[in-house]
Order: C-alpha cells, then sequence, then structure tokens
C-alpha cells in the first residue's frame, strides 16, 4: 500500500493509471457486448452518436462502441504478448552476456546488432503480408516480440557489465554465491527499472506497429483492433464524407492509450531509481 501511495503522489501515475483503468473497464465490458464484432449490418448504417448508440454506427452497419471496446481489448492483448516475450529474450540475452563476457558476449551480441541494424519495418511487413491468412492476435504479438528485444537487450547488458565490476560482486562471488542466486538477488534489483520502463515502452511499439500494418492492410482486418478500426474508417472515406465519430474513435483512444503507458513507464522507472524516489518522496 505504501508503495502504491506514494506512487499516486505523482500526477503522471495518477492520471496514467486512471486512464489505463477505464480503458480496462472498456475492455471488459465486451463480456456483455450484443453484437458480435465480426458481422456487418447488425444495427443501421451511418448514424451520429446518441443515447442508444453512444458513438454512432459506421457504414458496415455496426456499433462503433463496442467495436472500439473490441478493438481496445484486442490491441492490449497484441502489447502484452509482444512486450512480455521480448522482456523475457532482452533479460536473458542482456543478463547472460554482460555477466558471462567474452566469447559468450561477443555472439549474444552480434546477433542482437544484427536486428538492430537491419530494417526491422521491411522484414516484419514481409514476414507479416507472408502469414497474412493466418494472422491472428497470438501470433501477431509473437511476431513483434521476435523483433522487439535487441535495443532493450544491449541496455540491460551494459548496466550488468557497470555492476559487474562493482565490488559486492567480487564479495558475492569469493562468498560462494551461485551465479542464479547472484543475478537474482543481487542485480534483478537494480535491473527492475530498466525492465518495467523497456515492458511499458515495448508495448506503445507494439500497439503503434500493428496500426501501421492494419492500415496496410497486412493483418486480418476481421478482427477489430484500433489500427483495423482506422483501417475501415479510411477505406470508406469517414472523414470526407463527415462521419467523423467513426475515424476519431480509434485515433483519440490510440492517444491516449500511447500517453497513458508513456507517462506510466516514466513515473515507475523514476520510482523504482533509488536516487529520484528520495528526491521525490522524500523516502
Amino acid at each position: 500500500m505504501r508503495v502504491l501511495r506514494d506512487l499516486f503522489r505523482d500526477y503522471r501515475f495518477a492520471l496514467s493509471f486512471g486512464v489505463l483503468c477505464l480503458l480496462l473497464i472498456l475492455s471488459t465490458l465486451t463480456i456483455f457486448s450484443p453484437y458480435d464484432p465480426t458481422r456487418w449490418g447488425v444495427v443501421p448504417r451511418d448514424l451520429k452518436p446518441s443515447w442508444k448508440y453512444l458513438l454512432g454506427t459506421n457504414s458496415k452497419g455496426q456499433d462503433v462502441f463496442w467495436q472500439a471496446a473490441f478493438a481496445v481489448r484486442n490491441s492490449l492483448i497484441i502489447s502484452v504478448i509482444a512486450g512480455t516475450v521480448s522482456r523475457v529474450i532482452a533479460v536473458l540475452v542482456g543478463m547472460v552476456a554482460g555477466y558471462k563476457g567474452r566469447f559468450t558476449d561477443r555472439v549474444l551480441m552480434f546477433i542482437s546488432d544484427s536486428f538492430l541494424v537491419i530494417p526491422l519495418f521491411l522484414i516484419i511487413v514481409m514476414l507479416a503480408m507472408l502469414v497474412r491468412d493466418k494472422m491472428n492476435l497470438v501470433t501477431l504479438g509473437l511476431l513483434l516480440a521476435f523483433f522487439g528485444w535487441a535495443w532493450d537487450a544491449r541496455v540491460i547488458r551494459s548496466q550488468i557489465l557497470s555492476l559487474r565490476e562493482r565490488e559486492f560482486t567480487q564479495t558475492a562471488i569469493l562468498s560462494g554465491t551461485g551465479t542464479l542466486r547472484l543475478v537474482l538477488n543481487e542485480y534483478m534489483p537494480f535491473a527492475t527499472p530498466l525492465v518495467f520502463s523497456t515492458l511499458i515502452n515495448n508495448m506503445s511499439w507494439a500497439i503503434g506497429m500493428e496500426m501501421t500494418l492494419a492500415v496496410l492492410g497486412l493483418v486480418n482486418l476481421d478482427i477489430p483492433t484500433l489500427g483495423t478500426m482506422l483501417q475501415w474508417a479510411i477505406s470508406y472515406q469517414a472523414m470526407l464524407l463527415g462521419y467523423w465519430w467513426w475515424i476519431w474513435t480509434p485515433v483519440v483512444l490510440a492517444v491516449f492509450l500511447f500517453v497513458a503507458l508513456y507517462w506510466l513507464s516514466v513515473s515507475i522507472s523514476e520510482y523504482l531509481d533509488p536516487r529520484t524516489r528520495i528526491q521525490r518522496v522524500g523516502v
């Protein structure tokens, strides 16, 4: 409870936490949806927002509010899969390379640098085209996770290299502490802020990449996400026809989600950093 109390002293954490809670509530409302999100023509087309249709309807005959609820839920699922899997890879590669050094470090960093120098966007687009027919939330999340770990692994490695040279590392080794125990007990507390911040940043990257691929038509457009909502609105020329509620809904939700994740990342990272925490909360 004390941790939450200290975090809520930062207005960025309080606002971002509130926004994310609202988006999560919106996502859970999909359980009570009266419509199948993949079906067309279930409601009258192109109606403006009203008490019956809170965010209006689109040209496909779908309720924009319920489509937005499914879109937020699915985009969050993709980002969580991509962020979690890529963090596991980044932490393992970064810590093993930083602690072992020498040949192991050179091999792992060669692989990491290879992912950094190749044009990732073009590779992702090409692979998305190849597996487009089998693309679903899990497939897209794993695809993004496979390409989203390299830079963060190098950042974690740099911190482990610094920690390896400190006196407490030599003391732990001389006292007989095993490698796994040393990493978990001594290194993880220092690496946790980086892991959290890179996790949230990677979630934002995954959402942005999903929206980009959707606008290009390289994902399953029958699955509602923020990207596919935007793509359908563009395809039906919603802005030109004056259906502002259709095209602005995914844009506004995406902006709120990006800002909330960014502020949450910054706030948690600063709190987990002992020096910044002392300055901010005085503990």
